[in-house]
């Protein structure tokens, strides 16, 4: 099923359930797809919402989150930092398993293959090609050093 599909259900499925918390999370999904679209109409080539958009959105809403109950845990505020959590649990459901860190330097050495990258200066083809094939499932933020240090052992 399409991703957006199974977002779609599980909000039906959420208002049926009367599950408040998972429902406003659900909607705030919805919501940042709609304004994706949205600011991608004034563009060129005004090619439609794909399922890679969708879950580099999921994944950027998840470090949002992560981030926030970082911070409400520092001020000390525990109940909104759970919340942030508990959405978390929801987004986290639609997207992928993230791979774990063998499977991420596996992926990266493939990467380095496929693309021929011999210096630091391939590391946005590298790091391109990993987008590609692995969005939702690896953290690029922690991806880029890894690439990074990889190229630069070959340099």
């Amino acid at each position: 099923m399409e991703l957006r599909a199974e977002i779609n259900a599980a909000l039906k499925q959420a208002m049926k359930d009367k599950a408040a918390d998972r429902l406003s999370t659900l909607r705030l999904i919805n919501a940042a797809i709609k304004d994706r679209e949205i600011a991608m109409r004034g563009e060129a080539d005004e090619s439609p919402l794909v399922e890679a958009d969708v879950l580099a959105i999921l994944g950027k809403m998840v470090k949002q989150r992560q981030e926030s109950a970082r911070t409400y845990e520092e001020g000390g505020r525990l109940d909104l930092a759970e919340r942030e959590l508990n959405e978390i649990g929801v987004i986290e459901e639609f997207l992928p398993r993230q791979l774990s860190d063998k499977e991420v330097d596996k992926a990266v050495d493939n990467a380095v293959e496929q693309v021929g990258a011999s210096s630091i200066r391939d590391m946005g083809k590298v790091m391109g090609l990993l987008k590609s094939q692995y969005t939702g499932q690896m953290d690029f933020g922690a991806v880029g050093p890894k690439v990074k240090d990889r190229l630069a052992q070959q340099g």
